[in-house]
């Protein structure tokens, strides 16, 4: 028989009041299985706000690694990144700009290229009726002298032809000192940071074609079973993920290609573009291509086109592109273009390569 010790408690004046052994164990027990919930919750709740504080001080550090790396931008400011573009011994590049009547557009196109560290010298394609004038002669060579950035300044002038022919933008160049051709069209800018960038990967592939606007082709099936070539615009090459030509209204060449193009290409095809008004840079990169049997090369990288017409914003252009890409290939006896899914992109630019 188990044995009961009464002790009376000092505040207590009830005489009933018992102490047992076994009570005490029962209620600290119930005691101590009462306090285990309120300390998980609250390991729990410290936790969460370890992971919340965690969490809030990596996207702190990411807006800031983001801002910090972009701050010139916002500022307006482009770093100049050492390059080869300074190196007297390469060179630097011939700007070739073809123009059509727009002098406030070549006014701009100028003064932009003027400012580029690799311009060695600017050549004006001017395939107008009436000579430019003297005023604008004058213009032209003083926003040259005062966008220069070099000690050395670019040389300035008018290539004139007689005639209106889209043929001459390829026409040889005398007393040329650069290998290095930059041909663009009248109203596409390139920021100087990407078109030195892209003199830098035309250096370590002197012989293609290196440009921004990469276009492409393929072969399709007509209905009644014979085959045409098509020719694939941005969206096409955005969507496909591959490329045969880039666009000479912004793209380097080796100025060989003014010569093969002018003396060495079939008349047939120079005769073509004369009549039909279109497709000298689809002849170009067929020239290239089949001199170098290597597809061209595709530099990432923005570029601004400050125009709002001309000959491809017709809304027939695409059916004229693509009978051009098939007379061609009757006229070459083949189509040497050749497919490419490879393209430069400066690293330094680029959060993910």
């Amino acid at each position: 028989m188990s044995t009961l010790i009464g002790i009376r408690g000092e505040d207590d004046n009830s005489i009933d009041a018992l102490y047992s052994p076994a009570k005490e164990k029962a209620a600290n027990r119930g005691a101590y299985s009462s306090r285990s919930p309120l300390l998980l919750r609250r390991a729990r709740q410290l936790l969460g706000e370890a992971k919340l504080k965690l969490f809030l001080c990596f996207f702190a550090l990411c807006v800031l690694v983001f801002v910090t790396s972009r701050l010139s931008s916002f500022m307006g400011w482009n770093p100049h990144y050492p390059s080869s573009v300074s190196s007297p011994s390469r060179g630097g590049y011939t700007v070739l700009i073809n123009t059509w009547k727009r002098n406030s557009l070549l006014k701009q196109s100028v003064a932009h290229y003027a400012s580029c560290s690799g311009t060695e010298a600017i050549h004006v394609v001017w395939s107008e009726s009436d000579p430019p004038s003297e005023s604008l002669k004058a213009y032209l060579k003083k926003i040259v002298f005062y966008k220069s950035q070099t000690a050395q300044k670019p040389n300035f002038k008018f290539d004139i032809n007689e005639e209106d022919n889209l043929n001459n933008r390829f026409k040889p160049i005398e007393d040329l000192k650069t290998d290095a051709i930059f041909s663009v069209d009248d109203d596409v800018i390139v920021p100087c940071p990407t078109l030195n960038f892209a003199f830098t990967v035309w250096q370590s592939a002197p012989f293609a074609m290196v440009g921004f606007v990469p276009r492409m082709h393929w072969l399709e099936k007509a209905k009644h079973g014979d085959t045409y070539y098509k020719y694939g615009g941005w969206w096409s090459v955005w969507w496909m993920g591959t490329y045969s030509m880039v666009l000479s209204k912004a793209a380097f060449f080796h100025r060989k290609y003014l010569d093969l193009y002018t003396h060495k290409m079939p008349s047939p095809i120079h005769d073509y573009v004369s009549r039909e008004r279109n497709c000298e840079d689809i002849a170009m990169s067929l020239l290239v291509a089949n001199a170098t049997s290597a597809p061209p090369i595709w530099v990432k990288g923005k570029i601004y086109e400050i125009g709002s017409s001309g000959i491809s914003s017709l809304k027939e252009h695409s059916e004229k592109r693509n009978k051009c890409l098939s007379d061609f290939a009757t006229l070459y006896g083949t189509i040497p273009l050749l497919s490419t899914n490879v393209k430069a992109v400066d690293a330094r630019q680029e959060w993910f390569w």
